[in-house]
């Protein structure tokens, strides 16, 4: 699938704005200090992306609390217009396609649609992971198919564990709408990893966080 020339992803940042914009989604808020030494941008360079971004209102300042007496650090937050710059997998379209289904075939129509988005994504995964034995090895697999489909994931190892991380949701308007299209991920990525590993949810954009994260660990014997 195509998106729209404004959309960002990790394969199209050629200006410093789009490299500042795609910084903020994947690692959150962050100072001009921050920005220029993560981008290898002198401070000066940033702080006038930061006032276009500003002006264009994909951006915004967040004040982060300090623990002593001084004054309070600003850190950079994308908008609502700045994570709309990222791939949505139409999300208007979902929202009226949800709503005729609903209003044509009912709830009950709508369970099916979802069972069988469930069982199509569980064949795939399970056909793609087929034949690999390590648990990072299936999780690397796991990570660029959820990637191929819009959701910006990575794997990071933390201690004896590992953290799935989804960046960005491309069906979270639908998501919204219906929550029974992510409601099952958890016992999919479960599912697929296998009986050696453990799979909780950490955070979860429906819950508010800033994306969906979910750390695997090893069953104990």
């Amino acid at each position: 699938m195509e998106y729209a020339s404004n959309n960002l992803d990790n394969k199209n940042l050629h200006s410093s704005s789009e490299r500042l914009l795609f910084r903020l989604k994947t690692r959150g808020p962050a100072s001009t200090a921050a920005l220029a030494q993560e981008l290898q941008l002198s401070a000066e360079a940033v702080r006038l992306q930061v006032q276009k971004l500003l002006a264009e209102g994909l951006i915004t300042g967040q004040q982060e609390a300090q623990a002593s007496a001084g004054r309070p650090k600003q850190n950079w937050v994308l908008t609502a217009a700045g994570n709309a710059r990222f791939p949505d997998a139409h999300a208007q379209l979902s929202i009226q396609l949800i709503g005729s289904i609903k209003q044509l075939f009912g709830e009950q129509g709508l369970e099916r649609l979802i069972a069988q988005r469930e069982n199509d994504m569980r064949a795939d995964y399970l056909k793609a992971l087929q034949g690999l034995n390590s648990l990072p090895q299936k999780l690397e697999q796991l990570a660029q198919l959820r990637a191929a489909e819009g959701y910006m994931a990575r794997v990071e190892e933390d201690g004896q564990d590992w953290l799935l991380i989804e960046d960005h949701c491309p069906i979270c308007a639908a998501a919204q709408s219906c929550q029974g299209f992510c409601r099952s991920e958890l016992q999919l990525f479960q599912e697929v990893m296998g009986q050696e590993a453990v799979v909780r949810r950490e955070e979860h954009l429906l819950a508010g966080a800033r994306r969906c994260v979910y750390r695997i660990s090893r069953r104990q014997a």
